[in-house]
């Protein structure tokens, strides 16, 4: 298929993206005024085991969407037109069945006998938390806005489902004003206890591991930094001395990482990642309350409807919630009890920072009620 042609690595600045979609006939909305005020894309930031792959399907699943797959992920660096019907869900993935593989949608930004998706570079594979947008976010950018602007020219609407935008959640809402922002929310006991469990069983190391790699690669920061010292982690005894070589010291200090180390590493990452939502997402995926209450999946759905035009089918939910007690005793490795403190230290940090309103702030406070009641059982 032939590589599209976006913008090219040296984005002028962060305050075009989706706006110059807006000046594109195929990109403007048309008719009412109501349909000229919806969102013209939607960005997805979920984290890892966060049940974000089961919402993206159910935006993907609409004719009028083209949903993107981690468009930050590394696999896209070497990513072949070969690889892309191999991408689907394994066995112990906990994926939902997909109609088509992860990253087909990224065929028309591949060629032919190379590898690599246009305009994708490693580094945008750690997510970062500084203040102001660092050196590589032009052509991060570039790159989003050339996905975006080519399904819009296609008259399909952009879905990006991310796990390593969150911390850049600020920038990437300066940079993309006319997407609409949403964030998928799950309490950190059942999330973590998702990536524990296929460490457990299948020797999967990569979600105890990333926490420890996101921290360590921004420990630099002062905001990162104070959440490493409050939720007391312990990070892998070694300097940084690049993305890739740090990822492999993390991922053996995983193999063998202590319970409680893990979990508080965890938490760390969960609770930075909740502080850049709280600086105000369009709407935010509380997904455990969507696989527990048909008003809240209904809701959601009128919320999608108001701000994008989309209407996505939530009612196939689980109820996570349930499906974390049922493992509780499978939980092996970790002190829950003693995790009461850890999050009570979190949410203060978060309170701390004053970027949180009320609302937020108490949907935090009842994350962190619920990761109590659920680690009480981990021993």
């Amino acid at each position: 298929m032939p590589l599209s042609h976006g913008p090219s690595g040296g984005a002028s600045s962060a305050a075009s993206g989706l706006t110059s979609m807006s000046n594109d006939p195929a990109c403007r909305p048309t008719g009412s005024s109501q349909q000229s005020a919806l969102k013209q894309g939607i960005f997805l930031h979920t984290g890892w085991r966060s049940a974000g792959t089961w919402v993206w399907s159910r935006l993907r699943a609409l004719d009028s969407v083209t949903g993107f797959y981690e468009p930050f992920s590394n696999v896209l660096a070497d990513l072949s037109l070969a690889d892309v019907s191999a991408s689907r869900p394994t066995l112990t993935s906990g994926h939902p069945p997909l109609a088509a593989p992860y990253f087909e949608e990224y065929r028309p930004f591949l060629q032919e006998g190379a590898r690599g998706v246009a305009g994708y570079r490693k580094r945008f594979g750690t997510d970062r938390f500084s203040p102001a947008p660092d050196a590589e976010f032009p052509a991060l950018q570039a790159y989003l806005t050339n996905l975006c602007e080519h399904t819009a020219g296609q008259g399909r609407v952009p879905v990006l489902k991310f796990c390593r935008s969150s911390g850049r959640l600020p920038w990437l809402k300066r940079a993309f004003p006319q997407a609409m922002h949403a964030a998928v929310l799950r309490n950190p006991a059942s999330q973590f206890a998702s990536g524990w469990l296929l460490n457990q069983q299948w020797s999967n190391p990569f979600f105890v591991a990333a926490p420890f790699r996101v921290l360590g690669l921004n420990q630099s920061e002062p905001l990162v930094r104070q959440a490493i010292e409050i939720c007391g982690v312990s990070l892998p005894p070694a300097v940084p001395a690049s993305d890739d070589a740090y990822a492999i010291t993390c991922e053996h200090y995983a193999r063998t990482a202590e319970g409680n180390n893990a979990y508080r590493a965890f938490l760390a990452l969960w609770i930075l990642c909740a502080l850049r939502m709280a600086d105000g997402v369009d709407l935010t995926i509380d997904v455990d309350r969507l696989g527990a209450s048909r008003d809240y999946a209904a809701g959601l759905r009128a919320g999608f409807l108001a701000q994008s035009g989309l209407l996505p089918d939530f009612s196939g939910a689980r109820d996570l919630v349930e499906e974390t007690r049922r493992s509780a005793a499978r939980m092996a490795g970790i002190d829950g009890r003693s995790m009461r403190a850890v999050h009570s230290a979190a949410l203060k940090f978060l309170k701390t920072q004053g970027a949180a309103d009320a609302a937020f702030t108490e949907l935090i406070r009842e994350k962190m009620v619920l990761a109590n009641e659920l680690t009480e059982q981990w021993r």
